[in-house]
């Protein structure tokens, strides 16, 4: 029977006999495919190929993941704004370069490189300085009559006649508004009387009572009332380290205060890591002024008294920069003022919010990062929707919001009366001074001269460190 299509031919035993008159059926082998052929020869040739080339292999690979972390950088910078990614340098020695506990900050102290950004396709320096020879001979201008209508500010404290009859409340009746003997207890008819501009104002500002706290040794109230030209910041709580300033002329080392304002536990804290305190007063540039007593449970709180009443601190100075605890100033505190003030008029300079413009819309972050409960946010929303607060994003083509680490202003009646302001608010409401600030500045509206600098004006003033560990509140 003839074998059907596509069968497989069946060869026959050697054994078998042959049939007479039969002719014997040839044998068919099957053919290989050409493409098994194919394989056969590659698999070998492959194998050849990656034993002698493997270590080529690799380096393509690692030169791939090069370029692809690369691009995920460029794509982070932003397109308006590329900064200049600095080398980092290897800390000298002693507690003002001493090695950040947070990993991703090790790379930042004690940089000097400028950060630079893209206009219009031109790179620029955000900061733009004056040449060093100039700002070596820098001076400080000689103040010109204000055209301001506010001549004098009257902080009002127990012995202020107009207050009196708030001057007996204890620390305990205030304890619910957060008010106590060191800010007064500011009630709401005071504090809209206080953002009526008059020529003279009287305003809460703090320090109300030799009994509310906040207390400086006599040797350093001294020194605080020799200062001119300020650079302050503080660390209560023992929550971060101190930064040296660098960058500055031999000129501003000898004209400029560096305060740094510390409580007994971040004293204790960094006495323990063995930074202690030299017999001078000084830790490096830095003179410690160590403060007893402060006046709230929230270190947040304490932290706004040398942030927002440098001028209370300083009755002297004519100009003071604010720096937080987790940055390390690394400009030329003149040059500073000169390209942030003088040049531009300016009286009060902050950079500005890098994240949102609307105090409703940062309202909400700050909830949703707990960094203040929603009743008290709703309750300071509400008071200033009330007061009329436009929800609109923007004021005077400025952003609303200010990031506040960084705030450099001159020492006038007006900027003085705008701090205590924007204190009182935070005292009041939530420490969260960003949801404080645009109303201040909104209901303030005398003050026109201020500076909104951008993000990266800011990253080129400072070395951003981050907080190295959470501070201790106080125990009641």
């Amino acid at each position: 029977m003839p074998n059907d299509a596509g069968s497989v031919s069946i060869s026959v035993s050697d054994d078998d006999p042959d049939e007479p008159g039969r002719t014997r059926p040839r044998v068919r082998r099957k053919r290989r495919k050409p493409g098994l052929r194919v394989r056969a020869e590659l698999t070998p040739r492959l194998v050849r190929f990656l034993v002698r080339y493997w270590i080529l292999l690799i380096l393509v690979a690692a030169a791939g993941l090069l370029l692809f972390e690369a691009s995920r950088i460029g794509r982070k910078s932003g397109p308006g704004e590329m900064e200049v990614k600095p080398k980092p340098k290897r800390p000298g020695d002693g507690f003002d370069s001493r090695a950040v506990k947070k990993a991703s900050s090790e790379g930042n102290l004690n940089r000097l490189d400028p950060t630079t950004r893209v206009i219009g396709g031109v790179r620029e320096r955000c900061l733009k300085l004056l040449p060093l020879e100039e700002l070596q001979q820098l001076d400080i201008p000689v103040a010109e009559a204000s055209s301001s209508p506010l001549k004098n500010v009257i902080y009002l404290s127990e012995s202020s006649p107009s207050d009196r009859e708030h001057a007996s409340f204890s620390r305990q009746q205030a304890a619910q508004m957060r008010f106590n003997l060191f800010t007064g207890n500011q009630t709401l008819d005071q504090r809209e009387e206080s953002f009526q501009v008059k020529e003279t104002a009287k305003v809460h500002c703090g320090f109300y009572s030799d009994s509310g706290g906040f207390k400086i040794s006599e040797e350093d109230l001294a020194y605080l009332q020799s200062c001119k030209v300020a650079v302050a910041t503080c660390a209560f709580g023992g929550g971060d380290d101190l930064y040296q300033p660098i960058g500055m002329t031999e000129s501003s080392i000898k004209r400029v205060c560096y305060t740094a304002f510390w409580d007994e536990i971040t004293l204790a804290a960094q006495e323990q890591e063995g930074h202690r305190v030299g017999e001078d007063g000084y830790v490096g540039k830095w003179r410690v002024v160590v403060v007893k007593n402060l006046p709230f449970m929230d270190q947040r709180l304490n932290g706004k008294i040398p942030k927002m009443l440098g001028h209370r601190l300083f009755p002297n100075a004519k100009y003071s920069i604010w720096v937080d605890s987790k940055s390390q100033f690394r400009r030329d505190p003149l040059g500073v003022l000169e390209a942030l003030l003088w040049r531009s008029n300016s009286v009060l300079a902050i950079s500005e919010h890098g994240a949102r413009s609307s105090v409703y819309d940062e309202a909400k972050a700050v909830v949703k990062k707990n960094k203040a409960t929603p009743e008290e946010v709703e309750v300071q929303l509400t008071q200033y929707h009330r007061d009329g607060l436009p929800e609109d994003k923007r004021f005077n083509g400025k952003k609303a919001l200010a990031e506040a680490s960084v705030i450099v202003r001159e020492h006038t009646p007006l900027t003085n009366l705008f701090m205590c302001l924007w204190f009182n608010e935070v005292v009041r409401f939530t420490s969260r001074d960003q949801l404080s600030f645009p109303y201040v500045l909104w209901r303030l509206k005398v003050l026109k001269n201020i500076h909104v600098f951008p993000v990266c004006t800011r990253k080129d003033l400072v070395n951003s460190m981050g907080h190295v560990r959470k501070a201790k509140p106080l125990v009641s």
